[in-house]
């Protein structure tokens, strides 16, 4: 595509030429040059950024013009030309599945038209294109549809510019509406998890070290969600400085819940959020809780080691839909705890083959590291000396490795097992159903980082974070109708096709 408005063409001496073909005449940009032994000399890679206008040292500028130089030399009302081909098909879908949803009425509340319609096509863009890049919307924008009144195009700079310009009480103001809307006195579980995003830039409040699932050396973001797991939607999120830790944000979800009105609902966690304070917080807000304990956690090992032989091959205790067994007994968490919760135990065969499998690989690695030692002068982890009996002569030298029998044995006896722990009493079939519901939730915040282009973000102000993080909050709810639309037709076919796919 070729812009409307003309551009200097760029002063870059050796890298600029220009080539004739029929009547017009081809701004080209070197970008490489590979050098070819076989051939003993270099051949130079060339990308064309436009062509030349009547106007002496003038050109239009391509997207190839965007991509290596920016936009910095257009006018802020610059247009490009259209398309003659717009791609439809999926913005029709996601158009429809915002009317449903009654997005563009709702953000109208607290954005003038124009800001809404933009909102709404960068939520789209990024679900479309699974980016989220500034610099790259006007090539999308000219061969999309445009919530935008006439499909206007802005420029990179214009959408860094409308990022920065948001107010944080409309992004607020908007998630009140939101949630105003639900029905406060209906019984919900909502799914609450957490994540991070990557942000190199030094100049955001937000932005810290902290402790990410999966650690680049950067800076983070930290992202809580509440989703309701009844009706599978998003309800509200909030975003903190990447130094804290999930377990401890918890307490500010809870008192948010409360303040957007929320009674009668319950709170779906998992293990990582398993605290005496946590615990303490939902008791005192008077929400019930769902979470998931480690197995191996002391308190659920004893329980098990009860209960071990009263249900795992009991037919009256096999939970079907999920190839399991499952048994309920009533206990206190901690001593001073001032009320019985139920411990949902559960015990998979299948389970029980896996983590074997996987253990005893573990120690067999371990035992051949331990052998190749022999006569060496080492000082070895905790994980070693957990699993064997180590020896070692007077000066330090290494002499051998034999089993702790009886804790591998003690370990492998809890292969298979796992624990729920809810606040109210219900059956160990009901628990498993509730948690596996956060399913959801876990593949919205997969859905982020994967489809949306969420794992990093590319701003470089606290207005804009907040502001990025919100466009995003827009498409998860967009991209998760369009989700749920598709698991619930699936489970209607006989056959599951292909295109069918709901990850």
């Amino acid at each position: 595509m070729y812009y409307k408005e003309t551009v200097k063409v760029p002063d870059e001496k050796g890298k600029i030429n220009v080539m004739k073909k029929g009547k017009s005449c081809y701004v080209r940009y070197l970008l490489e040059t590979r050098y070819v032994p076989e051939k003993k000399y270099a051949i130079p890679k060339f990308a064309i950024i436009g062509k030349l206008s009547d106007d002496p040292g003038m050109m239009f500028p391509n997207e190839n013009y965007v991509r290596y130089f920016g936009t910095e030399s257009f006018s802020e009302e610059s247009q490009s030309e259209r398309s003659c081909c717009l791609r439809s098909g999926t913005f029709m879908v996601l158009s429809e599945l915002a009317r449903e949803l009654n997005l563009k009425k709702t953000l109208e509340n607290r954005f003038d038209d124009r800001d809404a319609a933009l909102i709404l096509d960068l939520a789209f863009y990024s679900i479309i294109t699974e980016g989220n890049q500034s610099q790259y919307y006007p090539d999308y924008a000219y061969n999309h549809p445009l919530m935008t009144e006439d499909m206007k195009i802005y420029s990179d700079s214009k959408i860094s510019e409308f990022l920065s310009s948001i107010d944080y009480n409309q992004i607020q103001g908007f998630l009140d509406d939101w949630n105003h809307d639900r029905d406060h006195g209906e019984r919900i579980y909502i799914s609450y998890d957490s994540t991070n995003k990557n942000c190199q830039a030094g100049n955001i409040d937000m932005v810290e070290f902290g402790h990410p699932k999966v650690d680049r050396g950067l800076p983070v973001v930290n992202i809580a969600m509440a989703y309701d797991t009844n009706n599978e939607i998003p309800l509200f999120y909030e975003e903190y400085p990447g130094s804290i830790v999930d377990v401890s944000q918890l307490r500010y979800m809870v008192e948010k819940a409360s303040g957007y009105g929320y009674r009668n609902i319950g709170f779906i966690l998992d293990r990582g959020y398993f605290s005496r304070t946590n615990i303490h917080d939902m008791d005192k807000a008077e929400y019930p809780f769902i979470i998931m304990v480690k197995g191996q956690k002391k308190l659920v090992r004893e329980i098990i080691l009860d209960c071990k032989g009263s249900f795992e091959s009991d037919r009256k205790s096999l939970i079907r839909p999920y190839r399991c067994y499952g048994k309920t007994v009533a206990r206190k968490l901690y001593p001073s705890d001032s009320k019985d919760r139920y411990f949902h135990l559960y015990y998979s065969q299948e389970k029980a083959a896996a983590e074997m499998a996987v253990f005893e690989d573990q120690i067999e690695e371990m035992q051949k590291y331990l052998d190749s030692l022999s006569g060496e002068k080492v000082t070895l982890s905790e994980k070693y000396s957990k699993y064997f009996h180590i020896e070692y002569h007077k000066d330090g030298t290494f002499v051998c490795a034999s089993e702790k029998t009886s804790v591998i044995e003690k370990e492998i006896s809890l292969f298979g097992y796992y624990c729920i722990i809810s606040s109210d009493p219900m059956t160990a079939e009901e628990a498993l159903t509730i948690y596996k519901s956060r399913d959801a939730s876990e593949k919205l915040f997969r859905g982020d980082k994967s489809y949306l282009g969420g794992a990093t973000l590319r701003v470089h102000s606290s207005k804009s974070v907040r502001t990025k993080l919100f466009v995003e909050f827009i498409a998860l709810i967009i991209r998760n109708r369009m989700h749920t639309k598709l698991k619930k037709e699936q489970k209607n076919l006989k056959k599951r096709l292909n295109y069918m796919l709901t990850s």
